[in-house]
């Protein structure tokens, strides 16, 4: 028995199907956490959802920007990007039964009391308790009848920075952009910044990593775990803050974290 969280999916069902294989992967002993962006660029975004959905309850997901653009994409109320590829997806028989399955996830996952799981990260004035609860705002709109209207209308870039004032659209679009954007935030007022993808190395002095950011809510113990950064190739130089995305879509490999063995796996893209 073994638990594993993946690295952003993002349509690659060949890709999927090797790293399963190299781990044994069995869902009736073992179980797939995805740290989300399950679909959109890779071959296959339909088959990668239909073997998830097929592992039960031994598959979860937090969502990521590309799962929330999907939902709002399958209302026709954003047009479906070419470069996504969902074509298959977006017109399959059965839609609304992989819509329906995707909008019960949340944005935050709590693995065990030292291990949180998002998309994008945690945002550095947040504890897990107060992630978890944020969490749980936007959760409530994905279960309203009329959902993609209401994710559609909290697209935007501001406000950039979190206070506890906040509330209606601006908190939960920061919400939401903290949980599934967030890569950057200025070093001069934690606001998020939304242009900059570059690694840390080639990045402006005026903007610094989310994770370099002193967090005064988290015990030296626990970790965060997420995605949604491809160019930081899965190097965070710190234990506490572990990144998956190492860009299998981009050509590069699709990478897992045995949390039971806290060791890494990867299926190239290359061979």
């Amino acid at each position: 028995m073994a638990d594993y969280v993946v690295g952003d999916i993002q349509g690659c069902y060949a890709g999927l199907n090797k790293l399963l294989d190299q781990i044994s992967f069995n869902p009736k002993h073992d179980r797939l956490i995805a740290v989300g962006d399950l679909i959109a660029r890779g071959e296959d975004s339909f088959r990668v959802l239909k073997l998830c959905r097929s592992f039960g309850k031994s598959f979860t997901t937090v969502l990521g920007n590309h799962d929330l653009h999907f939902l709002v994409t399958q209302a026709n109320l954003k047009p479906a990007k070419e470069a996504d590829r969902l074509d298959r997806l977006l017109n399959h028989k059965h839609l609304n039964r992989y819509v329906d399955w995707l909008r019960q996830f949340p944005l935050a996952y709590q693995y065990d009391p030292n291990t949180l799981i998002t998309h994008a990260g945690l945002y550095p004035t947040w504890s897990f308790a107060q992630a978890l609860n944020y969490s749980k705002e936007i959760e409530t709109v994905l279960q309203e009848k009329q959902f993609a209207e209401s994710i559609n209308a909290l697209y935007g870039n501001r406000p950039h920075c979190w206070h506890k004032g906040l509330s209606g659209k601006d908190r939960k679009r920061f919400i939401i952009n903290a949980f599934t954007r967030m890569r950057y935030l200025t070093t001069n007022n934690c606001g998020l910044e939304f242009k900059a993808k570059m690694s840390p190395e080639n990045a402006s002095s005026e903007i610094q990593p989310w994770f370099k950011k002193h967090n005064p809510h988290l015990a030296p113990q626990q970790r965060v775990i997420f995605g949604h950064w491809a160019s930081l190739d899965g190097l965070t130089h710190s234990e506490q803050f572990i990144a998956l995305d190492t860009g299998y879509v981009w050509g590069k490999k699709l990478t897992a974290l045995n949390l039971t063995t806290n060791t890494f796996v990867s299926a190239s893209a290359t061979n």
